[in-house]
């Protein structure tokens, strides 16, 4: 269909009609610009709602125990996550579709001003055309009316007998003269109504239908690229939907990891304090004189979870005891109080050994604070032996560095190796003592003064200086009298007090040391050559195979038997390690 041949006669509507067209397209791109500004805005809201629901510091540790803190906080996460793609649907729509839609309403106004101003033109030429048909027709018309006027006036003056024959010739020049002008307009209009049909003609079959055919064009462009933008619209937003799928997945996901069951776990585990459930009360006969002790036999602190008199909370409390919310003995008092209470504990300036909290909290917290200890030596000895490395390259390699430029870093780390695992061997220690079990076996093997640990320290640099490019012997190498006299002793009191059920951890297998207490628990390779230099360790050469009786405790020092049944300790840096539950496993 053309609008050309259909709509011949409506040039002016359809002006008005693409005027329309482009007034809807800036509507549209209206109604996507508020679009993109609900989006950001619901984007920024969930956001906002995010933050402010996000647990704040003091309640990250909070978090992290419960499962259904965390898995709230990963619903939070998707849900940022969500908002995200709001915002990707907004700038997507914004620098794609909005700018489709401007630079199609400037060419379509550019292009239909064309159209408007090529169909002015030809119906200007019409125009002109009909007013030059009408102006040489008014001429004829005139000439023809002053012919027939001539005419008559001839005729008459020839029936006049009164009239001479010069006036009647000079009548009749003037009819002739008339008639000949008649006949000029005459050829003049039919000339010029010929020359106005054929304008006209083309003007309806050839002229106004091309610039209907471009202005139809132009509409059809616009329908056109209006669908296209309308279905880029729903395809940005279908982009999103999978990762917005996933997002909501995550929060299924995250709803599913919810247990109770952990989480009552957790709050034991956080909470318990350990001591033992009060005995029944003693009667107390006051006929006779003397006291009863009222102090729990099984070593329960009277009173305990109130214990800390003198202090402005324990006045508080008392308060709210005389209140009658204490309850018998303050052991049932509100579970409230009693978080608070270890919240506080945790939260206050505790002694070293934590002695000052719960028996539970106290081992929990040990832990935690070896663990620490633990991390902390194997980063500075993961360091270290990236420094020996380094210094064996500008060994064999004298160009590429110094390597004693390494030896104060290496001496420095080496210090603080030794004081971190002191101090760890100081905890140990503390949470052995609470368990009420033996020392660990690498504060038994380790020095116990800070002469010593500065003499094994002195020890390595020695080995360093002898041996360029050699590894460095981890610190704290057992320091002989000392440890050897300690368990010497350990060994004679657990002989005596437990009929030799415990073995001396430093004794000789040919002495009476039991085999069975240390098993195979592995293999390993020494990867360096080692000469030992004090009594507990062994010598090994490079390659050399060995059993593995005892892992690193965290000291550096791994308790092996050679071939030879000669047992000792070896730096766990020097061997390659292969333990059987790793089989298992």
């Amino acid at each position: 269909m053309s609008w050309g041949i259909e709509l011949w006669d409506q040039y002016d509507t359809i002006a008005s009609h693409t005027q329309k067209g482009i007034d809807f397209c800036e509507r549209f791109t209206h109604f996507l610009k508020d679009r993109c500004a609900i989006e950001l805005k619901y984007a920024s809201e969930l956001k906002k709602l995010v933050k402010n629901y996000q647990p704040k510091k003091k309640e990250e540790e909070e978090y992290q125990q419960y499962s259904w803190a965390v898995k709230f906080w990963e619903v939070l996460k998707e849900l940022h996550d969500l908002a995200g793609q709001h915002e990707v649907i907004a700038e997507n729509t914004q620098g794609q579709v909005i700018k489709d839609v401007q630079i199609l309403i400037g060419e379509m106004k550019q292009q239909r001003r064309k159209d408007l101003q090529d169909g002015a033109k030809v119906q200007d030429t019409l125009k002109d055309s009909l007013a030059k048909l009408d102006k040489s027709r008014k001429n004829y018309e005139k000439a023809f009316k002053m012919a027939e006027k001539a005419t008559d006036d001839y005729r008459k003056a020839d029936a006049d007998i009164n009239l001479s024959r010069a006036e009647v010739e000079k009548t009749r020049n003037q009819m002739m003269i008339k008639n000949n002008q008649c006949d000029e307009s005459k050829n003049e209009y039919a000339a010029q109504l010929q020359q106005t049909n054929q304008h006209q003609r083309d003007h309806y079959t050839q002229q106004m239908p091309a610039v209907f055919q471009q202005m139809q064009s132009m509409e059809e462009n616009r329908i056109n690229k209006i669908k296209s933008m309308v279905r880029q619209v729903a395809d940005i937003e279908r982009s999103v939907i999978p990762i917005i799928n996933t997002c909501i997945d995550g929060m299924v996901k995250a709803s599913d990891g919810i247990s109770a069951e952990e989480d009552s776990k957790a709050v034991i585990d956080k909470f318990k304090s350990g001591f033992p459930i009060p005995e029944d009360i003693p009667f107390e006969d006051l006929s006779n004189a003397s006291v009863i002790d009222t102090s729990n036999a099984n070593g329960t602190p009277k009173n305990s979870l109130d214990s800390r008199k003198g202090t402005v909370s324990d006045k508080k409390r008392n308060k709210k005891d005389k209140k009658g919310g204490g309850g018998l003995f303050g052991i049932f008092s509100s579970s409230k109080a009693t978080i608070n209470k270890i919240i506080g504990l945790l939260g206050e300036e505790s002694k070293e050994d934590f002695s000052d909290l719960p028996p539970n909290q106290q081992r929990k917290a040990l832990n935690k604070k070896i663990e620490e200890f633990k991390k902390e030596i194997a980063r500075e000895t993961a360091e270290r032996e990236g420094m020996l490395k380094m210094k064996d390259v500008y060994v064999n390699n004298p160009a590429l560095g110094d390597p004693n430029a390494l030896e104060k870093k290496i001496e420095e780390n080496a210090l603080k190796i030794d004081s971190l695992q002191a101090e760890m061997r100081k905890f140990q220690g503390y949470l052995a003592n609470m368990d009420g079990k033996p020392s660990p076996a690498g504060q038994r093997r380790s020095s116990l003064s800070d002469d010593s640990i500065s003499q094994s320290s002195t020890n390595m640099e020695m080995s360093q200086t002898s041996i360029p490019g050699q590894p460095q012997i981890v610190p704290n190498e057992p320091e002989v009298y000392t440890a050897v006299e300690l368990r010497k002793k350990e060994d004679k009191k657990a002989i005596d007090d437990e009929d030799g059920d415990h073995v001396g951890e430093f004794d000789h297998p040919e002495g009476d040391f039991d085999e069975e207490g240390y098993p195979v628990i592995g293999t390993c390779r020494a990867l360096y050559p080692y000469e030992a230099g004090n009594e507990g360790s062994v010598a090994m050469g490079e390659g050399e195979e060995m059993f593995v009786l005892e892992q690193d405790q965290g000291d550096g020092w791994t308790r092996v038997r050679k071939h030879d049944n000669s047992e000792g300790f070896v730096p766990t840096s020097y061997i390659q390690c292969h333990f059987y539950d790793q089989d298992e496993v």
